[in-house]
């Protein structure tokens, strides 16, 4: 008998080309799925995830699914998988739930983390995880321009041009900044983000603080709706996909 199994996973995406399997490529979701074709005797088992993060971005807490015959206790799927799996992929939990849940399509929204580190002096030990900016920001002004992302609008100006889907229209709840020490993290908190979303609403803060753009044309940026009159995509080492929401 089948049986659905609701997985949070967290992930050092600098040794991956993404979440998503790829030709001759190392992934998220090849590593995970190729373990559980071992469990059960080479057999193919699809991972769903609540959605792809890019090449060198991080999570910590990654929802997937996906359906087993095998009767192992929950306990014991966590065990099992992280005994298999590298050690840049870590299983925090594993649940039954019921067959009808997805993990892409039952989330409500995410949050998502942006680390920079505000040092002129570049740290090896952080290159991965953190997008080293050694100049001097304006925080007050990003802060002005970030609310002016709050609510519900047309993201278009800031997603990628490769961005597949016509529904750019996005619930941004929460957009915080947290100084700690040299480390600057930006959370963003909303129904969903568009593909690069998050790194480009940094890159133009970001250019807000040097003072290149000011808060007040973020209104005019949204409503251009051309990813052409934002600022830059932030680097893909800084980003960590932090929580998924469910009902």
């Amino acid at each position: 008998m089948m049986q659905r199994y609701k997985s949070i996973i967290s992930y050092d995406g600098s040794g991956f080309s993404g979440y998503q399997v790829q030709p001759n490529k190392r992934t998220v979701q090849s590593e995970l799925e190729a373990v559980l074709a071992k469990m059960h005797k080479g057999k193919p088992i699809k991972v769903s995830a609540s959605g792809r993060t890019d090449a060198g971005v991080h999570a910590k807490g990654q929802v997937i699914h996906f359906d087993s015959p095998l009767p192992i206790s929950e306990e014991k799927w966590e065990i099992a998988l992280n005994s298999l799996l590298p050690v840049d992929i870590s299983v925090l939990s594993v649940i039954k739930v019921d067959s009808s849940f997805h993990a892409r399509f039952d989330a409500r929204g995410k949050e998502y983390h942006y680390v920079l580190q505000l040092s002129k002096k570049r740290d090896p030990f952080q290159r991965h995880f953190a997008y080293q900016y050694p100049y001097s920001l304006n925080l007050e002004a990003m802060m002005q321009a970030s609310r002016h992302f709050i609510g519900t609008h047309d993201f278009t100006s800031f997603c990628s041009a490769k961005t597949e889907v016509e529904d750019r229209i996005r619930t941004i709840e929460t957009i915080d900044f947290f100084l700690d020490g040299d480390f600057l993290t930006l959370r963003f908190v909303g129904n969903g983000f568009l593909y690069n979303m998050v790194r480009i609403l940094t890159g133009t803060l970001i250019e807000v603080g040097t003072g290149k753009r000011k808060p007040e044309q973020m209104v005019d940026i949204l409503g251009e709706k051309d990813r052409r009159v934002a600022g830059k995509t932030a680097p893909s080492q800084g980003l960590y996909l932090w929580k998924v929401f469910y009902d």
